[in-house]
């Protein structure tokens, strides 16, 4: 933290129904960014909308410090922690007190489906936003001004936005990564016993059976089939037997309902796990294609180079010299956040 500079200052709103989970996700990293550095990087409040006693969805009495109308006047964003499920009634005073603090310059987030305040009070027009995939359609058709992404957070300028879930913990500590560093981000993360640090470009896992619907049984086992099969690839005839149709029908699910082949869809699956172990470990290219099926290096190599431009080394080393650097070198490839010196 530099000298002189001063704690950010963030606010939650709370919705009524809001997902405790997420909200928890948030609040605990911002808290843990203070006790690992030693000092206060930030301070957090929370706030109710008419009352100070909020339910949250699965049932807990959370007591808010603020209501709106009295919420502290020199705060650094306002987070609005949604329903879960979002509510899709008016809510004219929450819309008129977001726009309110966007004119005073405060940055604006949406927490699981917090975007569709933000949306309905036009607070997105114009911005990338996200929120959690069982609302991404609803929220593309109903704001078309927004740019809405499936993946787990974005940042655009002044509005932060994320999925939900612990997506919100992936969200702050890109934000304080990009405050105070990824060294600070890291021992977080560490502290949390977290796997890894996902960027705003990890997309959400949407389920298969949300984007088809109930009615493809048999193409979700066959999906199913080949994510569990990476390392030892089975053929459309092994997926087709175990799955009880022909290869022909098979074709014709995937094709139907995914536009692909089956083969095309196991080779993007098989693929973007081995993205996956390039960019978030440091095993060894000829390790990470054998995990994925390939049994040659130049195979491997010039599959992936086929799907996303760039060979796997080309990959790394991309994303060693962003880590570098602290600058994106190709604003096209995957961006991590700016280093603070």
């Amino acid at each position: 933290m530099k000298v002189g500079q001063k704690p950010q200052k963030y606010g939650f709103l709370l919705l009524p129904e809001f997902s405790m989970l997420a909200f928890s996700s948030a609040i605990e990293t911002l808290y843990m960014a203070n006790w690992v550095s030693g000092k206060e990087l930030y301070r957090f409040c929370t706030i109710g909308k008419n009352t100070k006693d909020v339910l949250s969805n699965s049932g807990t009495l959370s007591v808010a410090q603020y209501l709106a109308n009295d919420a502290p006047n020199d705060l650094d964003a306002v987070f609005v922690c949604g329903s879960s499920p979002v509510t899709q009634s008016d809510d004219p005073t929450m819309e008129s007190w977001l726009k309110r603090m966007s004119s005073k310059g405060v940055s604006l987030g949406g927490i699981c489906t917090g975007s569709h305040l933000l949306a309905k009070a036009g607070l997105l027009d114009g911005y990338r936003a996200t929120i959690h995939w069982w609302s991404i359609s609803n929220l593309r058709d109903d704001f078309p001004k927004t740019i809405v992404s499936n993946h787990l957070f974005e940042v655009d300028r002044d509005r932060y936005t994320c999925s939900g879930g612990t997506a919100a913990m992936d969200m702050m500590l890109f934000l304080i990564g990009k405050e105070h560093g990824m060294e600070l981000a890291s021992s977080i993360s560490e502290q949390f016993v977290c796997e890894r640090i996902r960027t705003h470009e990890d997309p959400q896992r949407i389920p298969l059976q949300a984007r088809i619907g109930t009615g493809q049984p048999k193409l979700v086992e066959a999906v199913q089939l080949m994510e569990a099969n990476i390392r030892e690839p089975l053929s459309s005839d092994d997926i087709a037997y175990h799955v009880g149709v022909s290869r022909r029908h098979l074709e014709r699910l995937f094709k139907q309902s995914l536009d692909t082949v089956p083969s095309r869809y196991y080779l993007g699956i098989r693929l973007k796990h081995a993205r996956q172990l390039i960019t978030q470990t440091d095993r060894s290219i000829l390790e990470i294609g054998q995990e994925c099926g390939f049994t040659s290096a130049p195979h491997f190599s010039t599959t992936y180079k086929g799907f996303f431009d760039v060979t796997p080394r080309e990959e790394r080393k991309l994303l060693s010299e962003t880590i570098k650097s602290g600058e994106p070198v190709d604003r096209k490839k995957r961006q991590l956040w700016k280093k603070t010196r």
